[in-house]
């Protein structure tokens, strides 16, 4: 038996190899780490030093199945917070939470940030631009929607991420007939008007449902593309003071407001159409932007969102007030690509801005910072061009997520 009165114990849930950072940090806090992750990582690279137990399970659980492992570990342990690492184990977290009775987003909460259904109809009903959508129900609901919206349309999963699953839509007919295929997940989709256009993403901190923090950039290649069709996948900070910065900073503001976060980091989408330049709100998720995302915020903001979530965690279990730290006026970008090569060579890019570079199987990556925006856009362009011709891969689409 634990002794609780010592330290708090946070149990993080992972079944994805990631958020090494949040565990140290919390550690460091004065937290009490037990890591659930599935048994295919037990020798992945967690540190092990900052953790009070790593307890693996069999992969591809059912949530009730996990709820009654973690049932079984309370009656030794007393969980003070349960903390999903990845967006893939947000809902049986939440479960866990309601279940055991602890604090945190619970079920219908968590839906705003897991559910692309709910969250478009939440911000939506807030006044927040979002592409014209309509839930996979009625039939005849589809057929107007169809004839009032132009084409083409997405149908999207409502509970995936990283554009996994997504089908573009040319007709009603072949709507109708991938819906066929789909039987009785179908309901489990939305339908949303394509928008053609360039994709941003914010990264937020928030803290007593007040935004403490947000930056935002902006993606190359759209991800849906990239996952789809292959190529490389690069993200860039914008210049602070554009219009597109300040204008991506109100409406996300609005969207995470909309939503409820009470405290939490944040990673969102949104597009600014081809046609009218509006931003529209495409989706978000309670969590840390996957790709090395985290690693490009820290060398352009000097903040890094795991640490930071972890000192928010920290924080609410001790009854301390959080504030994000100052941000460090830089600029960063990424450019990163399934290669060819077992272990790709990058040492013919010898920039100065390149602060990092990416030791991956398989896998081609660079980070640059500046202080300047404008070089930081160029280099991401120069590279993504480069890395298409010298190393870029292409496999077959997963329909279900693999990392």
């Amino acid at each position: 038996m634990t002794d609780s009165s010592a330290k708090p114990t946070i149990l993080c849930i992972s079944t994805y190899e990631k958020g090494q950072a949040f565990l140290r940090e919390a550690a460091l806090l004065g937290c009490r780490v037990i890591l659930l992750t599935v048994a295919d990582l037990l020798e992945a690279s967690w540190p092990r030093e900052s953790l009070a137990r790593l307890i693996t399970m069999p992969k591809g659980l059912l949530p009730q199945q996990v709820l009654n492992t973690v049932s079984y570990l309370a009656r030794e342990e007393q969980f003070a917070a349960i903390v999903a690492l990845d967006e893939f184990d947000l809902e049986v977290a939440a479960l866990l939470r309601e279940h055991m009775r602890l604090p945190g987003m619970g079920e219908s909460k968590t839906r705003f940030f897991r559910d692309k259904l709910a969250m478009r109809v939440r911000a939506r009903d807030a006044g927040v631009a979002v592409p014209e959508f309509t839930p996979v129900f009625a039939y005849s609901a589809l057929r107007r929607f169809m004839e009032e919206v132009p084409g083409p349309w997405l149908l999207k999963p409502r509970m995936n991420a990283a554009a996994i699953g997504i089908r573009r839509i040319e007709s009603a007919e072949q709507l109708f007939g991938v819906l066929g295929e789909l039987g009785d997940l179908q309901s489990h989709y939305v339908l949303e008007r394509f928008v053609p256009g360039e994709i941003f993403h914010v990264e937020g901190i928030t803290w007593k449902g007040r935004l403490q923090f947000s930056a935002p950039f902006q993606y190359g290649a759209p991800p849906m593309q990239t996952m789809h069709e292959g190529g490389v996948f690069s993200t860039r900070a914008l210049a602070r003071d554009s219009s597109d910065a300040m204008e991506l900073r109100e409406i996300h503001a609005r969207v995470i407001a909309a939503l409820g976060l009470e405290s939490g980091v944040t990673h969102t989408e949104f597009i600014k159409s081809r046609a009218d330049g509006r931003f529209y709100f495409l989706e978000t998720a309670a969590r840390v932007g996957g790709a090395y995302i985290a690693e490009v915020v820290e060398f352009a903001t000097g903040v890094n969102p795991w640490v930071e979530w972890a000192r928010l965690e920290a924080a609410a279990l001790f009854g301390r007030e959080y504030k994000a730290p100052e941000v460090r006026e830089a600029y960063a970008g990424s450019v990163i690509c399934l290669a060819r090569q077992e272990r790709p060579d990058t040492i013919a890019y010898d920039d100065a801005e390149i602060v990092m570079r990416l030791e991956k199987y398989h896998h081609a990556g660079l980070i640059v910072r500046s202080k300047d925006a404008g070089r930081v856009e160029a280099l991401v362009r120069e590279y993504s061009g480069r890395f298409l011709e010298e190393f870029c891969a292409v496999e077959p689409v997963p329909d279900r997520p693999t990392a």
